[in-house]
């Protein structure tokens, strides 16, 4: 194939030949030699963007669910019209993004008063680390005469008397196992294809899934469901051809903080295997690190999220020599709960970006799908303007330039934040074709599509 009149950043309007999987040539005029021929009209020509922290399952199925939270929804009334409204998806209304600033700290008792008699209701809280069920969908699943206390998983919430809640704390895979195995209710599985798709439609070719524990029928499904895409799993060890196997993914759970010499036997056992550590607060980031002072460091090991750096826990970072995988687009999306929130002492450090490129510490950019805006685009400009929905400048000296945020994406799946990938002769033929030069792209990130993904 050859790409003619391509914008290649750092040379400019030149041809691009490609054979199979590989970058053949790049230079001006190059004979198209019976090569099928792309008119690129000055459109950018990337490597392939890569997200380096998604949850694939999970945002395959979030295309099929019902908006819980900010900003479809912002009070109870509206919540439970959307409840009554929603067509039921093998016999469950799905919910996501729920916010206690909607009707609170919900429970199975709270969520019938929201829910349509007799429908099972599972809702998602924003953060993806809790499902509320009502009573209905308790009795579907089993959960009133299966789950006794002698065997129940502990992410199973009771309240003081014992009485289950209808609150499942970090259970997905539990819960992806229940509803096929038991009653069928997933059948077919989330359209991996179609959120592959959307993801391609802006430039996305590979995803890293962060999914803790993902196991490799997960990968599996992920892969004979078409995603197609460049595929990388942070959970169990598999042998799946074409599927890469990245750090061990560990969730540091702030209302369930292990002690930092637990969690450093848990690095070391993970060994030789790297480690992507799931750290939200300054509590559970500042244990983290003090555990991998502990346990030791290792190429590859990398802090996932780390929304809140005070400053002078930048230079432990850099000296540790991990990386930080960090999603811009949630200060766009919920900067105004975060200024409402969070502790006035850590507002000045919320998502860092541009102090721990000063500082040295690499930094890949990534979506957090579902939880997260999956546009790169979105992420790249929210990176620049660092704006809450409400027009509020959140951190403003953590701002990045167009280009820092795009890097992000354009490291390798095995090292984000390290070099970016090129378009240069023996690179993979891994491409995104633009429908604007590279510099009118940086210039309006908000603006941008693909014209059309060429994948290795």
């Amino acid at each position: 194939m050859l790409f003619r009149d391509a914008d290649v950043a750092g040379i400019g309007r030149t041809d691009v030949r490609t054979a199979g999987a590989a970058i053949t040539g790049v230079g001006q005029r190059l004979s198209a030699a019976g090569d099928a021929v792309v008119d690129c009209d000055g459109g950018a020509l990337l490597p392939g963007l890569h997200d380096h922290h998604c949850h694939v399952l999970a945002a395959a199925a979030a295309l099929d669910s019902v908006p819980c939270g900010p900003p479809a929804v912002r009070d109870a009334g509206t919540l439970a019209a959307r409840l009554a409204t929603a067509v039921p998806r093998h016999g469950w209304v799905r919910g996501i993004g729920y916010d206690e600033a909607i009707a609170g700290h919900l429970d199975a008792s709270a969520l019938d008063e929201l829910s349509p008699p007799g429908v099972a209701v599972r809702i998602q809280h924003r953060s993806g680390a809790l499902w509320i069920v009502n009573s209905a969908g308790a009795a579907a699943l089993g959960l009133y005469g299966a789950c006794p206390d002698s065997d129940a998983p502990a992410g199973i919430e009771r309240d003081a008397a014992g009485r289950l809640t209808g609150r499942l704390w970090r259970m997905d895979g539990w819960l992806r196992d229940r509803l096929s195995s038991a009653t069928g209710a997933e059948h077919g599985g989330p359209d991996v294809a179609a959120l592959a798709r959307r993801l391609a439609d802006r430039g996305v070719t590979g995803v890293t899934d962060a999914t803790v524990g993902l196991a490799a029928a997960a990968v599996r499904a992920i892969v004979s469901g078409g995603f197609g895409l460049r595929l990388v799993s942070l959970g169990e060890p598999h042998d799946i051809p074409g599927v890469g196997l990245g750090p061990r993914k560990i969730v540091v759970a702030d209302h369930d903080l292990p002690a930092p010499a637990a969690l450093a036997a848990v690095v070391r056992e993970s060994r030789p295997r790297a480690v992507a550590i799931h750290c939200v607060t300054r509590v559970a980031l500042i244990l983290t690190l003090s555990a991998l002072a502990e346990a030791g460091t290792i190429p590859g090991d990398r802090i996932e999220h780390a929304a809140v750096v005070p400053p002078d826990v930048t230079a432990w970072l850099f000296r540790l020599g991990v990386t930080v995988v960090t999603q811009p687009s949630m200060v766009a999306l919920r900067g105004d709960e975060y200024l409402a929130r969070v502790d006035a002492d850590d507002q000045a450090c919320l998502w860092p970006f541009g102090s721990l490129l000063e500082a040295g510490v690499p930094v890949g950019c990534s979506s957090d799908a579902p939880y997260g805006d999956a546009d790169p685009w979105a992420s790249i400009a929210a990176a620049v303007g660092r704006r809450t929905p409400s027009g509020h400048v959140v951190a403003a000296g953590e701002a990045v330039s167009a280009w820092e945020a795009l890097r992000g994406y354009l490291t390798r799946p095995d090292d984000p934040g390290g070099p970016e990938r090129k378009v240069a002769v023996g690179e993979p033929a891994d491409l995104v074709l633009l429908d604007r030069p590279l510099a009118d792209a940086l210039a309006r990130p908000g603006e941008v599509t693909a014209r059309a993904t060429f994948p290795s």
